[in-house]
């Protein structure tokens, strides 16, 4: 490889270097003279170019000859930064023979510098609780005392206007950990129900189908219960078809009798594994012929504009344009449907009933009916009485769904939801963008079984919370990070080799209204191969146990707003506490770093779900739990400097 091929490289590896630094490298890896880099020479221009100064100041903190951590010196490291404490030492072992690449170095217990990068770049260096990994958290509880992950017009793989429906909506969110898909079923010819957006131009599959997806896909990535939202506009003879369905493809997995010993008026836990659950309208007695109003007309909330989005300054999905209603979503006129006994005789523990108050619902509901409510009805509730929603869903399960007017099949925000205790926030998973990370980054834990338990205080019937205006005993903490640096990050557009990225990490927590902040760095001039920010940030978190934490990386553009490059999120309560230093990871593409650790999304795809946001300042400096991120470089004479050109510097 001749200089300037390896200057072309540098572009393709997305950094812009100075010619008089770059040939510096290119010399100095060049020890046979030969104006080419070969073999192991080429090598050595790489790691010089990935060199990270600011763990290796300290790797030197640690080591006494600059080359190696001692067994007791990665002790000391574990101990001092990591608090690790009294597990530091079999974790040093361990961690060595994991990440030590050479055979000699763990026979003799020590750790070089390739093995130390590789550690903080671990799963073992992540920021994120290995302890919340797998199921760590009581499954015994009644199901309304756990957020279930949920979707919503679970067939469709684009728009609700005009998009496929596809058994591959099904297959994609059950493996993602779904444990709550939808079906809206309709009468279809020759006898067969058929499953798609009535009265729209979106493309139909036979119900049967939908049914032996789930009979051989629920139970691949969790063996919790999944839960069947069937919408059922279908004719009295269809619906006997329904049944037979359910009952002949499903078998065993289908509940269709009352668990031994657990009455109708007591709701089942998530330990009713391997089990599929009919959620839909009953009847009171099995004689009776009932005639219901359709589960998700449209709301008088949903005739007007969609509400404002409580989270103004983060990444949000793009709200619908139009204020008309899309001809299509749901039959607005009055709509009833004769109910058939065999297929009500299904719906076992969850009953859909209409709501009318919280009130009402307190006096004449149980514990397994469940009412749904439009995004926007939601919102309102919790804003006029915030406490009384977080009761109501303290006795009983809810469901809320994305409005009428996102015909582009965009998401809202599920964390407002989450606050007041919701547990079916229903998500559009084929869209991707904030809201769809928000609910991936928070499903994650608990063994990713789709269930994550509540907390006491929106369990409690006679909880005091309100989500809009929390107060004691809620005690504030607060989280300090600080954003080091990266590695490899991708290109935004790689069809164009000089296009290097400008990168910026914004930092986003959610929770309660109070505690719902972002900050972010300042960008780094064409360097996506080791950009430095070294900037420190202090959210005050009034909710912790609602509190989920967001770090973004951005393209900088001053002509238009900022590009998206990758993502990572989590709980609060899934954060390694007070460690020093962390890495974030996400499986999915192509990269890894430091201090921040990334693995990336599709830029494109993920692109299409947000919006230009605006910035919004930290709050008060730090009290009690800490995240601390933190790290000092001994040389930043080649390190590019917020505001500075890469170039210049060097």
């Amino acid at each position: 490889m001749s200089f300037q091929e390896a200057r072309r490289l540098l572009l393709l590896m997305n950094v812009e270097m100075d010619q008089e630094y770059a040939l510096s490298l290119f010399q100095e890896a060049d020890v046979s003279h030969s104006d080419t880099l070969e073999g192991e020479e080429f090598v050595q221009f790489y790691k010089a170019l990935i060199k990270r100064t600011e763990i290796e100041q300290l790797f030197e903190h640690f080591s006494s000859d600059g080359q190696k951590l001692t067994l007791l010196e990665f002790v000391d490291f574990l101990r001092e930064e990591q608090k690790e404490k009294d597990h530091a030492p079999d974790l040093a072992l361990k961690f060595i023979a994991r990440y030590e690449p050479s055979e000699s170095g763990r026979l003799l217990h020590v750790l070089s510098k390739d093995g130390f990068l590789s550690y903080l770049c671990s799963k073992d260096g992540n920021i994120f609780n290995q302890k919340c990994l797998p199921v760590y958290q009581d499954m015994t509880k009644p199901l309304n005392h756990y957020y279930i992950n949920s979707s919503h017009n679970t067939y469709l793989l684009r728009d609700q206007l005009c998009g496929q429906s596809s058994v591959e909506g099904y297959i994609r969110a059950l493996k993602r950990g779904c444990r709550c898909v939808e079906v809206d079923v309709w009468d279809g010819p020759g006898g067969e129900p058929i499953v798609y957006h009535g009265h729209t131009l979106t493309s139909r599959i036979l119900f049967k189908d939908v049914v032996s997806t789930l009979a051989q896909y629920a139970f691949q990535s969790t063996d919790y219960p999944l839960i069947l939202s069937l919408e059922n506009h279908c004719t009295w003879e269809q619906q006997r078809t329904l049944a037979q369905h359910l009952t002949e493809i499903l078998g065993e997995q289908l509940l269709s009798t009352t668990i031994d010993g657990l009455l109708m008026d007591t709701l089942p836990s998530p330990e009713l594994r391997g089990k599929i659950l009919v959620k839909g309208r009953k009847l009171r007695t099995i004689e009776e012929v009932e005639v219901e109003e359709e589960e998700e007309e449209l709301d008088k909330d949903d005739r007007s504009e969609l509400d404002p989005d409580p989270y103004p300054v983060l990444d949000t999905e793009v709200q619908p344009e139009s204020q008309e209603l899309a001809s299509g979503n749901k039959d607005s006129k009055d709509c009833t449907t004769i109910l058939c006994p065999d297929l009500s005789a299904l719906v076992v523990y969850l009953r859909t009933v209409p709501f009318c108050s919280f009130t009402h619902s307190k006096e004449n509901y149980h514990i397994c009916d469940i009412s749904s409510f439009s995004e926007s009805k939601a919102k309102s509730l919790i804003k006029e009485a915030g406490n009384e929603f977080v009761q109501h869903n303290a006795r009983q399960l809810c469901r809320v769904y994305p409005s009428r007017l996102r015909t582009d099949s965009s998401n809202f925000h599920p964390q407002e939801l989450w606050n007041a205790g919701c547990q079916m926030v229903a998500m559009n998973m084929q869209t991707a963008g904030s809201a769809m990370d928000i609910c991936d980054g928070f499903f994650r834990q608990n063994g990713g079984s789709g269930y994550v338990l509540k907390p006491d205080f929106l369990c409690d019937i006679q909880s005091t919370f309100n989500p809009e205006k929390p107060a004691s005993p809620y005690k504030a903490k607060t989280l300090l990070v600080q954003v080091i640096s990266g590695q490899r990050l991708p290109k935004v557009d790689d069809t164009k080799e000089r296009s290097v990225v400008d990168p910026l990490v914004k930092v986003e927590l959610f929770g309660v209204p109070e505690d719902t902040r972002q900050q972010e760095t300042d960008y780094v001039d064409n360097n996506g191969i080791n950009p430095y920010w070294g900037q420190t940030f202090c959210f005050r978190v009034h909710v912790p146990e609602l509190a989920i934490l967001r770090f973004v990386v951005k393209d900088y553009n001053w002509k238009s707003r900022n590009s998206f490059i990758g993502q990572y999120t989590l709980p609060w309560t899934c954060v390694k506490q007070e460690m020093a230093l962390a890495s974030t990871q996400l499986p999915s593409l192509c990269t890894s770093a430091c201090g921040k650790t990334w693995r990336w999304m599709n830029p494109e795809k993920h692109r299409e779900g947000l919006e230009a946001e605006k910035s919004t300042e930290a709050l008060s400096p730090p009290t009690y739990k800490s995240l601390k991120i933190q790290s000092q470089r001994k040389d930043q004479s080649r390190i590019k400097a917020p505001g500075q050109r890469l170039g210049k510097d060097a």
